[in-house]
């Protein structure tokens, strides 16, 4: 049976707008050929009540969840408390991380040392690229929200997520419209009713372009649908 995941990511910055939410699609994307399905895509503020609650309601109904933002030491960096409040335990100091922290940031010891206040209970990640450790409690991993930090520490425990068979996937871009080649998409998902058809249209300096998407666990299914459907589009004149 496939996993599941849900990933949250966290900051005023995200639910704003001002800065865009890559994260949560990196992960998605490597999550996929672990074996992990991602059912829910979130991004809160910095809210302590706010994180806390959706930990509590989401942890249960996921195998994983994914929590990256909030790690720093400015006033908005929020996430080690929110998830200790979510899990009902106090924060207590790492001795060796402070130790490491303060050795490594010596311009500003204290301040680095606050990064090694984590939940009761929880598991340090290291953090290859930067300076606050992320934390695993449970089936929730928080990750830094800096995007080269997060990626470095995803991967360094990836295989942690491994849980089945991955999920392939194929897709090409097609020069033509969802509606000349929505019946094709149609009849693909009947025909091989385990696999997930997806298509996006967008407009460009090239004109009007579908990119469609074919995903399955199943890689039987996954080449018979593709092939299948890759040929009806281009019977309808796709290109």
């Amino acid at each position: 049976m496939t996993a599941t995941a849900s990933i949250l990511t966290i900051g005023n910055e995200l639910v704003s707008g001002d800065v865009p939410n890559t994260n949560a699609s990196w992960l998605a994307r490597r999550l996929a050929p672990l074996g992990v399905t991602v059912r829910l895509i979130a991004a809160l503020p910095d809210e302590i009540d706010t994180i806390a609650e959706f930990v509590r309601v989401e942890a249960p109904h996921v195998g994983f969840l994914l929590v990256t933002g909030g790690l720093g030491g400015t006033p908005d960096d929020l996430t080690r408390e929110a998830i200790a409040a979510a899990f009902g335990v106090p924060q207590e100091d790492v001795p060796e991380i402070a130790a490491d922290l303060r050795a490594r940031f010596m311009r500003n010891p204290d301040f680095a040392a606050r990064w090694a206040l984590l939940p009761r209970g929880s598991r340090p990640l290291a953090n290859p690229h930067g300076g606050a450790p992320g934390f695993a409690i449970e089936n929730v991993y928080v990750f830094p929200g800096l995007p080269s930090e997060m990626e470095a520490m995803f991967a360094s425990i990836e295989e942690e997520f491994r849980s089945g068979v991955p999920i392939g996937s194929w897709r090409r871009v097609f020069k033509t419209y969802e509606s000349v080649i929505s019946s094709a998409l149609e009849e693909a998902g009947e025909r091989w009713p385990g696999v997930l058809v997806g298509s996006y249209p967008s407009f460009g300096d090239g004109g009007f372009t579908v990119e469609v998407v074919v995903k399955s666990s199943d890689a039987a299914a996954l080449a018979a649908a593709s092939a299948w459907l890759e040929s009806a589009i281009e019977e309808r004149g796709g290109r």
